[in-house]
């Protein structure tokens, strides 16, 4: 971790003239940025997979009338299809589960008092007024019209635009693709509940937020934001 944390000070260094006691925060926001440029590949290639699962639905269907009554053979079947027409299930997971270690190497970093036996400078960093180690109910501390509250009251309404923004887009997706949501919970176990649980998980980013230091929360909230780009491009 001494390694990530030599990093993220570098980075806040190279900010420093540009951000003044707001680098480091600036630093999270380009570390976040530059890890999803890394996965932005693999983000292609789901949305690839999306589209070619897409253009399986009639196939599907038919499958579904043949095997209706027997829910085992029609699930080896649908398996099968995929795996005949190289197409992956469940490859638009992979995307998301990459971030989850650089989520929990911030959120370890700035919950800890020290790294390598020393004590954790980061920790004094701020984004305006509100400390990058600290949490909401820090910042509630000194009152919702404080430095901190404003702070966290702008991510709360950042948050918000983007979880109605990536609502509409997956509500979109999945009204232009009907018969992938009506036979979802045919073709894998439990793939029909994601399926419409999906629309409203970026409202979910607002419990993060409250709950993580400020830092992991500047991390969540990029990330999402550029899912939220990312997938109005992609899936257009």
């Amino acid at each position: 971790m001494s390694v990530f944390a030599h990093l993220v000070e570098h980075l806040a260094d190279l900010l420093q003239p540009l951000f003044g006691a707001s680098a480091a925060a600036a630093a999270i926001v380009l570390f976040t940025a530059l890890v999803r440029l890394l996965v932005h590949p693999l983000s292609r290639a789901a949305a690839r997979g999306q589209k070619a699962r897409t253009a399986l639905q009639p196939k599907i269907a038919e499958l579904r009338k043949k095997h209706g009554k027997n829910p085992e053979k029609l699930q080896r079947a649908v398996l099968e299809l995929h795996a005949e027409e190289k197409v992956s299930p469940l490859a638009g997971c992979l995307p998301g589960m990459l971030q989850i270690p650089a989520f929990f190497l911030l959120y370890h970093l700035f919950s800890s008092d020290t790294i390598g036996g020393e004590s954790n400078g980061l920790l004094g960093h701020e984004l305006f007024a509100a400390p990058l180690g600290e949490r909401w109910t820090d910042a509630l501390d000194g009152g919702l019209l404080s430095g901190a509250g404003l702070v966290y009251a702008g991510l709360f309404v950042v948050v918000a635009c983007v979880a109605a923004f990536s609502y509409r887009i997956g509500k979109r997706m999945m009204a232009a693709n009907p018969a992938a949501q009506a036979g979802a919970g045919e073709q894998l176990p439990g793939l029909g509940a994601v399926a419409r649980v999906m629309p409203f998980m970026s409202f979910f980013t607002l419990v993060t937020v409250a709950v993580v230091p400020l830092a992991a929360a500047l991390y969540v909230v990029t990330s999402t934001t550029w899912s939220a780009v990312e997938r109005a491009v992609l899936y257009r």
